[in-house]
Order: structure tokens, then C-alpha cells, then sequence
């Protein structure tokens, strides 16, 4: 199950996000918030290549694709609590992050019941842009004050306005999983029930014979 570089860094980004937490949380700045920083970098270069390789060495397999959704998932919503709890996120800002870890429960739950019913749900760009823009937003509100200004904009206020941009995307693209998974949802409840075909009994004289 674990055989296979694509799996060992999907499996090494999940444990990394208790120690980034703990960095977080408990190690004073500016020390922590860097530490925490190299750790969240490194989760979010994994999450790239994990799915690269897999694809490039041919190393695709169910577990992989039951565990990477799950990882990223994870780590978004850790990162915005304990950015939360240390004050980087607060007042209006809190709302784009719950609209984020919403989504994300929303979409797990519609690939959950797409699953069973064997439908795929196709990761669309823009999605792809959503990640790629609140991966960033959250590693700037995590350096937060630590870290340099660009230009008249400081890190934090960069992390800010990528937190809005990534929930408008959030909105966007889980509006149409939304719909996605509706559709199939209606069909599936309208879908005619398969007919339960009862076997014969057996003629007793044949039962019989067969004894």
C-alpha cells in the first residue's frame, strides 16, 4: 500500500501537519512561524508531486486516490484554525475561511455519494487556480508580520486579499460540483428500482432425485 514514492509523500504530508500545528501553537515567533512555514511549504510541494509522479511513473493506485483528497483537505482545514487560534485570521476575515472549510465538507460529502454510485468528478482549472491561490494566501497569513513588505503591500495584507480571491473561487467552483452532484442525485432518486427476481423453489421430486 505504501510502496511507491507518490504514496510515501502523500502519507509524509499528512504527518507533517500535526508538527506544523504544534510549530504554530506552541513555539514563540519569530522562530515557530518559520519552522511552521517550512513545513507548510513542504506539504504543499508534496501535494504537487505526489499526483506528478504518480502519473509520469505509471504508480496511479486506489489508495492514492482515496488518500490525496483527504490529505489536502486536512491540511487546509488545520491551517485555518490554528491561524485562527494565533489571531491571524480574525473579525471579517474569519468569514472567507469558513466559507473555505464549508466547501471543502461539501465536496467531500458530494464525492462520497458520487462514488457510490460510480461517478467521477473531474477537477476543473479553475479549481486547480482556487488551490493554488488559497495554498499561497495561507502561507502568507501564516509568516503574517514576520515577514517583508512588497512595495507599499504588506505580507499580511497580501495573505488577506488571496484568502477573498480563493473563497470567491470557492463559491464558484463549489456551485458547480453543486450542481454536479444534484443532477446525479436526482437521476439516481428517479433511476426505475431494479426488480428483485425470486428463484423457484425446487420440485420436490427433483430435490429428490438430486439427494
Amino acid at each position: 500500500m505504501l510502496r511507491g514514492l507518490p504514496n510515501i509523500l502523500t502519507v509524509s504530508r499528512i504527518l507533517s501537519i500535526p508538527v506544523l500545528i504544534c510549530l504554530l501553537l506552541f513555539v514563540d515567533d519569530p522562530l515557530g512561524i518559520w519552522l511552521a512555514f517550512s513545513a507548510y511549504t513542504y506539504a504543499c510541494i508534496t501535494d504537487f508531486f505526489d499526483g506528478y509522479l504518480a502519473r509520469a511513473w505509471h504508480q496511479q493506485s486506489a489508495f492514492g486516490r482515496f488518500l490525496d483528497p483527504i490529505a489536502d483537505k486536512l491540511l487546509v482545514a488545520a491551517v485555518l484554525l490554528a491561524l485562527v487560534g494565533i489571531d491571524r485570521i480574525s473579525g471579517l476575515l474569519v468569514l472567507p475561511a469558513a466559507v473555505i472549510l464549508c466547501r471543502e465538507i461539501l465536496v467531500s460529502g458530494l464525492r462520497e455519494f458520487l462514488a457510490e454510485v460510480d461517478v467521477s468528478v473531474p477537477v476543473s482549472k479553475l479549481a486547480k487556480w482556487k488551490t493554488g491561490i488559497q495554498m499561497l494566501a495561507l502561507g502568507f497569513l501564516m509568516v503574517g508580520p514576520n515577514g517583508p513588505d512588497f512595495g507599499p503591500v504588506s505580507t499580511t495584507e497580501i495573505g488577506v486579499g488571496g484568502l477573498w480571491g480563493a473563497a470567491l473561487l470557492t463559491l464558484v467552483t463549489g456551485y458547480d460540483y453543486l450542481v454536479h452532484g444534484i443532477r446525479h442525485i436526482v437521476e439516481t432518486d428517479h433511476a426505475p428500482s431494479p426488480k428483485r427476481q425470486i428463484k423457484p423453489e425446487p420440485d420436490s421430486d427433483t430435490t429428490a432425485d438430486n439427494l
